[in-house]
């Protein structure tokens, strides 16, 4: 059965294939438009985690090309460094169980760009309201990543200055308790003399 549309007057007209075409071409636009200018890395996955598009900044980042990325199933880019166990189950729950997932934290060394911290968050793009039909919108999965490399590196860096301020104080701490109790000795001495 052809869907219907109401046009000018009134008129009912069937919803045909270009209309839906249409929509469709002027949603992914849109969304491509909204993906484009976010800063950090972000890729467009089909029900296939196969990659639609990525943004600029992935390109950037990961220092690879479009060739290279586009059409090709995510765990595979690169060497393999996004077949990870864990985010495989992640991603592959997204479109049955509807579900999403932040912070979920990967470290990598990548073959160029060498080792990195990345904060992953992803989530299905729903095309209509929960319950209607999406039959001519393929599944899109959005995977945006958060490089969180240097602020790993100043955490460890303050950690590691922590540690270090920490023993001295305990080095310095010890030496007072002993010139403390050197001087509590010379004081007992000094009464029993007197």
């Amino acid at each position: 059965m052809e869907k219907t549309n109401v046009g000018e007057g009134g008129v009912i007209k069937p919803m045909g294939s270009d209309f839906v075409k249409r929509v469709w071409e002027e949603s992914w636009t849109y969304i491509k438009t909204v993906v484009d200018i976010v800063r950090e890395p972000v890729l467009i996955l089909d029900k296939d985690f196969r990659v639609m598009a990525a943004n600029e900044s992935f390109y950037r980042t990961f220092q690879v090309e479009q060739k290279d990325t586009e059409k090709q199933i995510v765990y595979k880019l690169g060497n393999g460094q996004w077949d990870i166990p864990a985010l495989r189950k992640l991603l592959e729950n997204i479109l049955p169980k509807n579900t999403f997932f932040k912070g979920f934290e990967v470290t990598h060394e990548f073959p160029v760009i060498g080792r990195k911290v990345m904060i992953l968050n992803a989530r299905q793009i729903h095309h209509f309201k929960e319950g209607a039909s999406s039959e001519h919108f393929p599944p899109i999965i959005l995977l945006a990543m958060e490089d969180v490399t240097d602020m790993m590196v100043v955490a460890e860096t303050l950690a590691s200055h922590a540690k270090q301020i920490e023993k001295r104080l305990t080095e310095q701490t010890k030496k007072l308790e002993l010139h403390i109790g050197k001087l509590e000795k010379e004081i007992t001495e000094l009464k029993q003399k007197a």
